[in-house]
């Protein structure tokens, strides 16, 4: 496995501090329980930057952060662990795209990569929230309406919250990409690309 440059983890580190800003900027609330904001912004333009370790790992240093800055809402350990840990490291599944959102670009195929881009971040904040709806049914079961089971609860609240952010953080990075390609494209990545640009 090839290892990890110093440059990438600077980058995991500055990017995990870059998304704790963004996640003190006011979010959407269409209710109480659903709040949607552009904080994983950073983790995905790393993911499309570095691929999916570098991702994972800076997604995991964010939710550290939370836990250590007092920010995290923590009623167990192991509800800290799912939420805090887990979600937010998940969050790198994202650069699983790494290589057709890299290889469309430098192709100039522009458009190619921002469906990847979109899909991407739809993928990156699917497996964040999935974490959440795990530790909703499992602790945060009271908090649902009487009659509503807390797996539905949780269903509606996360489910609401994961296409929220999918939606607002597609239109911010493909504006922030659409305009600046070079922010993902790093001079000197050896990305092997093993196909042919089309003719």
């Amino acid at each position: 496995m090839k290892k990890l440059s110093l440059i990438a983890l600077i980058e995991a580190s500055f990017f995990a501090a870059f998304a704790i800003i963004l996640d003190l900027l006011p979010s959407i609330k269409p209710t109480p329980n659903i709040s949607i904001s552009i904080a994983m912004l950073p983790i995905f333009i790393l993911a499309f930057r570095w691929g999916f370790r570098v991702s994972v790992i800076s997604g995991f240093m964010w939710g550290i952060l939370q836990i250590v800055m007092g920010d995290a809402w923590i009623v167990t350990p192991v509800q800290a662990i799912i939420e805090y840990v887990l979600a937010f490291a998940f969050i790198g599944f994202a650069g699983l795209f790494y290589n057709p959102i890299q290889k469309h670009l430098r192709y100039g195929e522009k458009k190619i990569a921002l469906a990847w881009i979109v899909a991407a971040v739809f993928v990156g904040s699917l497996a964040r929230y999935f974490w959440h709806f795990i530790a909703g049914v499992l602790f945060f079961g009271s908090y649902a309406p009487d009659g509503m089971s807390p797996f539905l609860f949780s269903f509606a609240v996360n489910g609401a919250t994961m296409l929220g952010s999918w939606v607002l953080c597609s239109i911010v990075v493909v504006l922030i990409i659409s305009t600046a390609p070079q922010l993902i494209i790093r001079k000197n990545d050896s990305l092997a690309i093993t196909q042919n640009k089309a003719s």
